[in-house]
């Protein structure tokens, strides 16, 4: 079901045609910077992989593919949800080394995403992977790049701020970290989200760890699909945003398994069929690169820079009635 928040008083600070402008500047701004800092090279992707790889990223097991029929092969295709697994297999055929990474443009469909002012089914980020070794494969590689992503992102505010004097955002560079076990000690009463809006609101800029496993309590923070990150090495990169009064997350991301996690994980989420496929086997085998990986929100990024209300108002989806009658009410300017 959809929901809208409008902040009282909103107003986009910059015009449509301002808006286009800076979101062109802030894509390819921070491609240079997250390149830089990660030591990242540009690869092309696909759109859509095969329906029985196993490439596909499940996310949190329940949301449907859209997939469709190939004329000439007779073979079922899915449009991605990320390319979490395709990359790693990437790395590997294209022979990077540790310290090397890859990033690219990832488009996908989740149609049964719900609608806020957050969400919206059309999904475009930044996939990147980068090659590890065996001896950095440990929290503080993890906590040492999620810093380096923060900074790229500081670095690209501050020039969209030079270029357009009317955002005054300010963002934190310096990161709390706290895993999900902590989040659920402190906060024992509130729900998985109203734990992160709490801690988030006191920090500014988090990282959340360990998502995925069930907690003390016996539930799960959030679901994470089993044969992408390592549930122990893996969280969220969140800001407070001021505009929505809320904890707003920009990247998930992780260590990605290894043969011991992957075993474990795909019993403990009752997904041991998945070790038919290739890629599975390829992992339990010892055949894949170790690396490290994530998704960087391409429109959540333009929204939090911009300071805008909506992820409509910086790109063009679909949306239910209720949504568009409720932004033009308010002002809010869907593209």
């Amino acid at each position: 079901m959809s929901h809208l928040t409008v902040p009282k008083g909103y107003r986009s600070l910059l015009s449509l045609y301002e808006t286009q402008s800076a979101i062109g500047i802030i894509k390819k701004v921070f491609e240079n910077n997250l390149s830089n800092a990660l030591n990242l090279k540009r690869v092309s992707a696909p759109l859509f992989v095969a329906a029985n790889t196993g490439l596909n990223d499940d996310l949190n097991g329940f949301e449907r593919p859209v997939d469709f029929d190939i004329k000439e092969t007779n073979a079922k295709a899915q449009v991605v949800h990320s390319l979490a697994k395709w990359k790693r297999l990437a790395l590997h055929k294209y022979g990077f080394s540790p310290g090397e990474g890859l990033y690219t443009d990832m488009n996908a469909i989740r149609r049964d995403e719900e609608m806020d002012n957050l969400h919206s089914i059309y999904v475009d980020q930044w996939d990147w992977e980068l090659v590890i070794s065996r001896e950095t494969r440990n929290l503080d590689t993890l906590k040492s790049i999620v810093i380096k992503i923060v900074g790229a992102i500081c670095d690209t505010l501050d020039e969209i701020k030079r270029q357009f004097p009317a955002i005054s955002l300010d963002l934190s560079r310096e990161v709390a970290f706290v895993t999900t076990q902590e989040l659920e000690d402190m906060y024992p009463s509130l729900s998985p989200k109203e734990r992160e809006n709490e801690y988030v609101k006191e920090h500014k800029t988090a990282f959340i760890m360990q998502i995925g496993d069930v907690l003390k309590s016996g539930i799960r923070h959030d679901g994470r699909a089993p044969d992408y990150d390592d549930w122990k090495l893996n969280g969220d990169i969140l800001f407070w945003n001021d505009i929505l009064k809320c904890a707003f997350e920009i990247s998930s991301m992780g260590i990605r398994v290894d043969r011991k996690s992957l075993d474990e994980q795909l019993t403990k989420a009752g997904c041991d069929d998945r070790r038919r496929f290739k890629f599975h086997r390829m992992l339990l085998n010892d055949e894949l690169p170790l690396t490290i990986g994530g998704g960087i929100g391409q429109s959540r990024l333009c929204m939090l820079l911009l300071q805008k209300a909506h992820v409509g108002e910086v790109q063009v989806s679909v949306w239910d009635q209720d949504t568009v009658e409720g932004c033009i009410a308010s002002g809010i300017e869907l593209l």
